[in-house]
């Protein structure tokens, strides 16, 4: 499409790829990197129980790995629902998290003025779809110095991307991850369009296929969002073979007991095995492209 076309000299200065997130390396020639956590942070017993299990499968697998987990679900469908520990308690456990695992670690940011503390703890700043609009809140994602992963809002065409890639590079920031998570298709569905994978890798920009958040189905349960668990596979499947940069998932030891997201996420249990079929496919379109190379 016309609206996707980049110069590459251009996005080569805009944007830095592959970049550096702690630690580990994303993008353009490097292996597939995964975030996966809980979708939010609910005792620092269990989160550390689970950051533990997610380093052992990372060495297991020999995968790049960032801890993920929300210090507040802001966005919750209602009133009532949980949210989390709050910003500072929250950042602490993420805290715990890197010293005791030595794994990077990522958080959502909010409000602007959540920004800067979230830059001192993790590794990596996270910004919400539903905000990826919001300019304040990316130039101060931008102003912390890390590296800042912004999902595709479920309303955005691949290619309005550019504007938030735009604004973070004007705040100083270069080293930028796009998220793609679905688009909405009517009421309380989305679908994937995995050209949208390789339409916003045409803005410089790595791309991460958010697989988990992709089968929610937004107020699917009334007061709350529903999901379909079973689809996280295909639809990781298919973003590997088109040649998404990483893969971000939402995993918990018990998924249906679990006060956000439950729906959504990948028992813990099933994760390793869910990424080595997933590794295998990355390593036969590594095989393909290289053949493609030679000839």
């Amino acid at each position: 499409m016309r609206q996707c076309r980049v110069d590459a000299a251009a996005k080569n200065i805009m944007t830095e790829n592959p970049l550096s997130i702690g630690n580990l390396r994303c993008g353009r020639g490097q292996p597939l990197l995964i975030v996966a956590g809980p979708c939010v942070i609910e005792t620092e017993e269990l989160t550390l129980s689970i950051a533990e299990e997610l380093k052992r499968i990372a060495a297991d697998l020999d995968l790049q790995l960032v801890f993920k987990a929300s210090f507040d679900k802001a966005n919750r469908t209602s009133v009532a629902a949980f949210r989390g520990p709050g910003l500072e308690k929250g950042l602490a456990i993420l805290r715990r998290v890197k010293e005791s695992t030595g794994l990077p670690v990522t958080t959502d940011v909010h409000e602007p003025n959540q920004a800067a503390a979230v830059g001192r703890t993790c590794d990596l700043v996270q910004i919400p779809a539903f905000l990826a609009r919001q300019t304040d809140l990316l130039l101060a994602a931008a102003a912390t110095g890390r590296p800042v992963h912004v999902k595709k809002g479920q309303f955005l065409a691949p290619w309005d991307m550019k504007h938030v890639v735009d604004k973070l590079v004007s705040g100083g920031c270069r080293r930028v991850l796009l998220g793609e998570r679905g688009t909405f298709f009517g009421y309380g569905r989305l679908v994937n369009d995995m050209r949208s994978i390789v339409q916003m890798q045409a803005l410089g920009a790595p791309v991460i296929f958010d697989a988990t958040h992709s089968v929610q189905e937004p107020g699917g349960l009334g007061a709350a969002t529903g999901g379909n668990r079973e689809m996280v596979e295909p639809l990781a499947r298919a973003a590997v073979a088109v040649g998404a940069d990483g893969l971000f998932f939402e995993t918990h030891p018990d998924p249906d007991a679990a006060p956000s997201d439950g729906p959504n996420m990948v028992p813990l249990d099933q994760f390793p095995g869910l990424l080595r079929r997933l590794l295998a496919i990355r390593r036969a379109v590594e095989n393909i492209e290289s053949q493609g190379a030679e000839n």
